[in-house]
């Protein structure tokens, strides 16, 4: 359970979690399914500092995108592009803390809406 994840298998969970962001009807029984298995505290955490960052600016677009999924690529690129970027700077470290604070709290309904799906 407590093991560390692979980069495939971090990249499957981000893949899974960013079908929350979608403009459309969210399946959040699929998504749920496919991070089935790994520590909750792990996914809440990939969810909030790594995904959710990169992804819910396409909810908050007043015009949705005319695509409705995040290309897998461009996900896993954009993604290790904030890591990248926190790591190499304190101030964004800091900035990104309170960004994740801030996701969180306003997307806060996302994880219980997975955490009803979610056989222990």
């Amino acid at each position: 359970m407590g093991h560390i994840l692979t980069p495939a298998e971090r990249a499957s969970i981000q893949i899974a979690l960013a079908e929350a962001f979608v403009d459309s009807a969210v399946d959040y029984a699929s998504i749920a399914e496919r991070i089935q298995g790994y520590d909750p505290k792990v996914v809440e955490d990939i969810l909030y500092s790594e995904v959710a960052p990169v992804c819910f600016t396409n909810l908050e677009a007043p015009v949705p995108p005319v695509w409705s999924g995040f290309q897998d690529e461009w996900l896993l690129e954009e993604i290790a592009k904030e890591l990248k970027a926190r790591e190499n700077s304190w101030l964004r470290r800091s900035f990104d803390r309170l960004k994740i604070t801030w996701l969180r709290f306003s997307y806060g309904y996302i994880w219980k809406e997975l955490l009803k799906f979610h056989h222990a």
